[in-house]
């Protein structure tokens, strides 16, 4: 038998989050660094996956299948395509930046009880989300992914709620209550879109007789498992819907701002940078390969509204004068290129769709990063009570400067070469809508070029003067992350050799090909 390496890959966080929860409340700096090494193990785990697989090989690699609920026709199956596993990297590399950049957001002030362990708490939340998050990227039973998929909630819910931002721009038990409507918002909308979707596994498994993915691409291929259009349209739906939550997708977007805004820096960047990119990743794996005509049936609609989410969450960004909601409805601009790049049908728009999910990980997580860095030394989200931090913090400058322009996807960085496939891709099927989204690329350059201007350049503010530079442990965070932007800006290849046999199994599925050019080469 031979070792369950994406068990283990999901399994070592959980573990890890157990035993850093069980150290006394007295050592906090061991709990910390035990949270640390499991993140840095599971990061080792990962880059062994990525190492592991062959994408010249079968569509689902390094596969584990055990009976689970027999009686329901539920099953422990697990296994990764290419896009599985580059989104598994992304999360294990994420990971122990995360909790370094929170070393100390959730050490306790003083309260004389010596039962209280918030940091405990805090970091083993953090990496029972990456367990949660890693197992929905491998699972291949629509029930199992389901379990995990509604799970990390509730870890997430007490990160937003229970370890907020300490500054925020209200007093202390203002700040509190607005954490908990964060908390509380994120939770509903997500549970509501859990609970529709839960309807839509319960009629597939009705239609279906089964939860596995490879016996419902087996029924199809045989044809004994044949959809009624209109039963395969609100199965769709009831996933689509879910996942455009959790994504998130205009209207369904509201969500995001808040529990970015109340969440610390790290935890936001778990939020946008990994947890939500399981509702985009879910939309290439449930929705096109369950549901391909339905999925070609709601394209248009589709496409319509990831267009309205890039120009409005670049709009809605122009305007903000808190520094992590600038970046919340930036993301949520970002991710209408994702979903837009899935939709168009492409293997340009797919592909560069992928890379974005990855690239718009690493950016983001830069960017939030040094912001929380810089917000923490302030005390200050509000962009108005900075100015002249370049001149008394230049390297934390220097860094911030170099998130905001991979978050306008300036060439030479990572997420410039997957917006220019998902462009390129949708233009060729949807010329139209490829041309509007271009507008999202120059707010992009206004939203983050101001929130430089504004808050690192012009003479220095009387209450910035104290600012202090980054630190090593805050270095250690930002120039890995920066030195990841800047090759995959350069040499994308090998994450691109990945995804690609992915996206042609996904554009097979839903029996769509690449646009022919309308103008021919001329042949002699």
């Amino acid at each position: 038998m031979s070792f369950p390496l994406l068990t283990a890959t999901a399994v070592l966080p959980a573990v890890g989050a157990i035993a850093t929860a069980a150290v006394p409340a007295k050592q906090r700096t061991a709990a910390k660094w035990l949270a640390l090494l499991f993140s840095l193990a599971t990061l080792v785990l990962a880059a062994v996956v990525a190492v592991r697989f062959d994408p010249g090989g079968g569509r689902f690699q390094l596969t584990e299948s055990h009976a689970w609920i027999a009686d329901f026709g539920v099953r422990y199956e697990l296994g990764v395509d290419g896009i599985g596993v580059a989104l598994i990297a992304l999360t294990a590399l994420l990971i122990p930046f995360v909790i370094l950049a929170g070393w100390h957001d959730a050490d306790p002030q003083e309260t004389g009880n010596t039962r209280w362990r918030p940091t405990q708490g805090f970091f083993a939340l953090i990496l029972l989300v990456e367990a949660m998050v890693i197992i929905s990227f491998e699972a291949t039973d629509v029930f199992l992914f389901y379990i995990f998929f509604e799970a990390m909630l509730i870890p997430m819910y007490f990160l937003i709620g229970g370890f907020g931002d300490r500054a925020g721009p209200h007093g202390e038990k203002e700040a509190a209550t607005q954490r908990s409507y964060a908390a509380v918002k994120f939770l509903l909308y997500n549970l509501v879109g859990g609970l529709i979707m839960l309807a839509a596994v319960i009629g597939l498994y009705v239609v279906a007789g089964s939860f596995s993915l490879s016996e419902i691409a087996e029924a199809r291929a045989s044809g004994s498992l044949d959809m009624a259009t209109n039963t395969e349209r609100l199965l769709f739906l009831g996933f689509f819907f879910a996942f455009a939550v959790k994504a998130p997708l205009w209207p369904l977007h509201t969500w995001l701002p808040n529990a970015m805004g109340e969440a610390t820096a790290p935890v936001a960047v778990l939020i946008t940078a990994v947890v939500d990119k399981v509702g985009t990743f879910a939309m290439l794996r449930f929705c096109l390969q369950l549901f391909p005509e339905a999925s070609k049936w709601a394209t248009p609609v589709i496409l319509v509204l990831a267009l309205i989410s890039i120009v409005y969450g670049a709009l809605v960004a122009v305007g903000q004068r808190d520094i992590k909601r600038l970046v919340a409805y930036a993301s949520i601009s970002h991710f209408g290129f994702i979903i837009m790049g899935i939709f168009a049908m492409t293997s340009q728009g797919q592909s560069g769709a992928t890379l974005y999910m990855v690239n718009h990980g690493i950016s983001t997580a830069a960017l939030m990063l040094v912001a929380g860095f810089l917000i923490s030394r302030r005390g200050s989200r509000l962009i108005a009570d900075y100015g002249g931090v370049q001149k008394v913090a230049p390297v934390l400058a220097g860094t911030f400067l170099i998130g905001s322009l991979a978050t306008l996807s300036l060439p030479g960085l990572a997420p410039f070469v997957s917006e220019f496939l998902v462009l390129v891709g949708t233009f060729t099927r949807y010329p139209v809508i490829g041309i509007i989204a271009t507008f999202g690329i120059v707010l992009a350059a206004l939203y983050t070029l101001v929130l430089y201007q504004r808050t690192m350049t012009g003479p220095v503010k009387p209450s910035n003067e104290g600012i202090a530079d980054l630190r090593v442990r805050e270095l250690a965070v930002v120039v890995p992350l920066i030195g990841v932007l800047i090759f995959l800006g350069v040499y994308p290849k090998p994450v691109t050799e990945l995804v690609n046999p992915a996206v042609k199994h996904t554009l097979s599925d839903v029996h769509k090909k690449d646009p022919k050019p309308e103008v021919e080469a001329a042949h002699k």
